[in-house]
């Protein structure tokens, strides 16, 4: 939100809030990347309601409340070595540039990962790198990972991405076999394995191998 908004700038934050997005560090950042600077076109005046909207490649942008829940069950510290599966805009991205040391995001569609790194370049953002991949193989050679967020549902954590969690590392993720039935899950890495945290009903496009038509 621009400085001379203040207002729509508070009522966006209090959508937030009232949604559960509690932590301080969170709402700093979401605070800080204005979400209308990747929503585009016939949906740019509906950039600061707490909905998801359509975009290229037949993807969404995320709604804000789902966005900031996510960032702050991912819990990620300026150490941390982020990967993000499902570039998309590029939104949940620069918001997680905000709280972590480095940022991959990989986007299955080249179209959406050529606009997501400009968006994110012209805001002066230097620690985000976006590749378009497929990102159900997630990053083996930037591995392992600190954090791991995925922006798409798959049936089960996707073994590939839990390999390349560190021990200690946490990954948050939506699974669901349809789009009808998927809840938002953490995955903490142990010295024995892994844990699993159930967070709330959400819904997300698939997870999908390979790569995109554009």
């Amino acid at each position: 939100m621009t400085a001379s908004d203040p207002e729509r700038r508070m009522q966006f934050l209090f959508q937030l809030r009232s949604r559960g997005v509690t932590d301080r560090r969170v709402l700093d950042a979401m605070e800080r990347i204005d979400r209308g600077d990747f929503v585009r076109g016939t949906f740019a005046d509906r950039a600061y309601e707490d909905m998801p909207l359509p975009i290229h490649c037949g993807q969404t942008i995320s709604q804000p409340s789902v966005v900031g829940l996510m960032t702050q069950a991912l819990a990620v510290t300026a150490r941390d070595k982020v990967l993000e599966i499902g570039a998309g805009s590029g939104y949940q991205a620069a918001i997680l540039s905000q709280l972590a040391r480095r940022v991959y995001s990989v986007e299955r569609h080249r179209r959406l990962a050529l606009s997501a790194q400009s968006a994110i370049e012209a805001l002066g953002i230097a620690n985000v790198t976006v590749l378009a991949a497929d990102g159900s193989r997630g990053l083996p050679d930037q591995a392992p990972f600190d954090r791991i967020l995925v922006t798409a549902a798959a049936e089960d954590p996707p073994g590939p991405l839990l390999a390349q969690l560190r021990i200690g590392g946490i990954m948050v993720l939506p699974v669901g076999q349809s789009d009808h039935v998927q809840r938002l899950i953490k995955v903490t890495r142990t010295e024995d394995g892994f844990d699993y945290d159930e967070l709330r009903a959400v819904r997300f496009v698939p997870l999908i191998e390979g790569m995109g038509e554009e």
